[in-house]
Parts: structure tokens; C-alpha cells; sequence
């Protein structure tokens, strides 16, 4: 197991690596066209190590699938362990669609240049793979232990995605904004003007922080409220670590690229904070009643939770679109 953990932080490592030194080597504002290959490139990755995980599973390759599911009580066979992938996949990403538009309103009141947000969201990754892995590890280990957990987390999930509807994204980010700043600014000193792409600059021998670094502590913090809404979510459909940290990994490296295609555009998906409260209650209920719905559905439970969560998305997609194109001038 210990040597399919390994393999697949490496193979993490090269992708930013190749990222950061190769593709984006100097500071610069990625065009749509390149956020949408990337975003194209995660997504095909994601995919294909789909296609890994059913073999892996069903091979038992690297001490993969020898262990029991403590959200089904089995183990998981090939086809279950990929279709519990990618429903998670597409979970995460769902769920982390609200923080692309919590990140651009953060780049915009700090007024971080296009070129240097490539590079806070860079960092940002590493920090949300420690954040994430962390949370991750010790979620998995407390529902093998108490499997009752899971009636919390989903009653949680449901109080979360009633709670979305009412509260406004930019009210969030203002609130977690002002302590975040207030803090920085309180016990670190902090520079007023960019200093190209550094994060800490040294000025008459004393340190400082700039906005760049205010900008990557506020990722950092808003990603991690996100993920306690978020990972318990993937909890409804497997306790498996290696699952839920790779499916979380996908779902972070093609939420920064979409970053760069969707922060102008999300405020056009006028229900997209509707499609996301009910993907949270969805997997809230699916908790509560998981025992009801694995009797009904048996092993495909999780196929169709996979089909009814891509329908709200679509749903929640086609509503704004008509919406949008009502409003316009002879509703065209």
C-alpha cells in the first residue's frame, strides 16, 4: 500500500513540477485556451486513473482493495473502487465550484496582477494537499472506528447546503477576509505594493510580508473552510483514504485551472449556489440513509448518485442559461 501512496505523490510532484518549471517558468497570465487544455489535460488524467483504479482494485496491485470499506462494509472491486472515484471526483469539484468565485473575489479587493495568480494558486495546491491529506487521514480512521459518523456528517451536509442558500458567497468571503487580514497585519509586518512575485521581501533589514502572501494565507484559509463542507461529503460514498486523497488531488488540480476559465464567468451561473446546496443535501440524505438506499440500489448506489449529481449540475447550468437569456435585449 505504502508503495501506491509513494507512486502516486510522485506523480503529483511531476505534474506541478512540469507545471511551474516548464509550462508556466515565468510569471504571466494564462489565456483561456491555455487554462482550458490544462483543465482539459486534469480532466483526462483523472479519467485514466480511473481506468488504474479498476485494475488496481480488481488485481489487488500494490495491497490495493484488501482492505474493507467501513461506509459499505466491503471491500471494493474494481468497478465499485472506479465508479466511487469518480463520483467523488466529480463531488469535490462540484463542491469547490463556490470557492473559484470566493478566490477571484479575494484576487480582486487585494488587486493581485493576473500574472502573479498563477502562482498564488500554485502554492495554494501544495498547502491544500497537506490541509486536505491531514483532515483526510484522520476523518478515514474515526468512521472506521465509529461508524456513526456518517449520520452526523450527513445531518451536517444538509444543515450546510440549507445554510448555502442563505448566506451570499461575498458574505463569506468578507467575513473570513477581515479576521484573516486583521491577524496577518497584527503579528507580521506587511508591505503596501506588490514586489513582483515575491511573497516576502526584506526592506531595511526587516522582513515583510506583501499582498502577495495575504493573498495565499486567504486560499489557504478559505479552502480549508470549504474543505470541512466538502470532505465529509465524499465520506457518503467511501471511507478508503487512497480514493478519497486522489479523487480530492483531480478535484484541486482542475478547480485552479478552471479558476482561470470559469472566475469571470461564475457570476453568470445565477443557480449554481442552489445545483450546490442540493448536491450537499443529496449526499446529506444519502448518508442518513445508507443502509435503505444500498438495500435498494445494491452496488450501483453509487452510479446513481453519480447520474442524479451530474443532472442538478446541468440542471442548475441550463436554468442560468435561459435565465441569462431572457434578461437579455429581445430575450436572445
Amino acid at each position: 500500500m505504502i508503495w501506491a501512496w509513494s507512486g502516486f505523490l510522485l506523480f503529483v510532484a511531476l505534474v506541478l513540477a512540469l507545471d511551474l518549471g516548464v509550462f508556466n517558468k515565468k510569471s504571466h497570465a494564462p489565456t483561456l485556451r491555455e487554462a482550458m487544455l490544462f483543465t482539459a489535460g486534469t480532466v483526462v488524467m483523472a479519467i485514466l486513473f480511473a481506468v488504474f483504479i479498476y485494475f488496481a482494485y480488481n488485481r489487488h496491485w500494490l495491497g490495493l482493495g484488501n482492505v474493507i470499506d467501513a461506509v459499505d462494509g466491503q471491500p471494493n472491486s474494481g468497478r465499485l473502487a472506479a465508479v466511487k472515484f469518480l463520483t467523488g471526483y466529480v463531488v469535490e469539484l462540484s463542491l469547490s465550484m463556490d470557492n473559484v468565485f470566493v478566490i477571484a473575489l479575494i484576487f480582486e479587493h487585494l488587486r493581485v496582477p493576473l500574472k502573479y495568480q498563477h502562482r498564488v494558486l500554485f502554492w495554494g495546491i501544495l498547502g491544500a494537499l497537506v490541509l486536505r491529506g491531514t483532515m483526510i487521514g484522520v476523518g478515514a480512521q474515526l468512521v472506521a472506528r465509529y461508524h456513526w459518523l456518517l449520520l452526523v456528517f450527513g445531518a451536517f451536509l444538509i444543515f450546510t447546503g440549507v445554510r448555502m442558500l442563505f448566506q451570499s458567497t461575498q458574505e463569506k468571503e468578507e467575513e473570513v477576509e477581515s479576521w484573516v487580514t486583521r491577524w496577518l497585519r497584527r503579528h507580521f509586518p506587511v508591505t503596501d505594493h506588490f514586489h513582483e512575485h515575491h511573497f516576502l521581501v526584506e526592506l531595511n533589514g526587516r522582513r515583510f510580508l506583501t499582498p502577495l502572501a495575504v493573498a495565499l494565507v486567504l486560499v489557504e484559509t478559505t479552502d480549508l473552510i470549504f474543505a470541512v463542507d466538502s470532505i465529509p461529503a465524499i465520506f457518503a460514498i467511501t471511507a478508503d483514504p487512497f480514493i478519497v486523497f486522489t479523487s480530492n488531488v483531480f478535484a484541486i488540480l482542475c478547480l485552479r485551472s478552471l479558476y482561470f476559465g470559469l472566475a469571470g464567468l461564475i457570476q453568470k451561473f445565477r443557480y449554481l449556489k442552489v445545483s450546490l446546496a442540493l448536491v450537499l443535501a443529496i449526499v446529506g440524505v444519502k448518508m442518513l440513509a445508507a443502509d435503505w438506499i444500498t438495500a435498494w440500489f445494491g452496488d450501483n448506489a453509487n452510479f446513481w448518485l453519480l447520474g442524479v449529481i451530474f443532472l442538478v449540475l446541468i440542471g442548475g447550468g441550463v436554468a442560468s442559461w435561459l435565465a441569462d437569456r431572457r434578461q437579455r435585449p429581445g430575450g436572445r
